[in-house]
């Protein structure tokens, strides 16, 4: 399985931790602790893989890099 950046940070609104895959549209998940929010968005991703592949739907391939971690030139 191809392996994808995840995001996870504290909702004020939420009073929880979303985390996210910015390269799968769409694909987050929530939990009390960022622990658990990761748990649940590798579900998430899990999930969202299968249902595109049965859809027929391209599969993206990683390209998310946070900006602390691009070259500035």
């Amino acid at each position: 399985m191809k392996d994808y950046h995840i995001n996870i940070f504290y909702s004020n609104e939420d009073e929880g931790y979303i985390a996210d895959i910015p390269d799968l549209k769409y694909c987050s998940a929530f939990g009390e602790t960022p622990e658990l929010a990761l748990q649940e968005v590798q579900i998430a991703k899990i999930a969202w893989l299968e249902a595109a592949t049965t859809a027929g739907k391209p599969i993206p391939e990683p390209k998310y890099r946070p900006a602390i971690y691009q070259l500035t030139t």
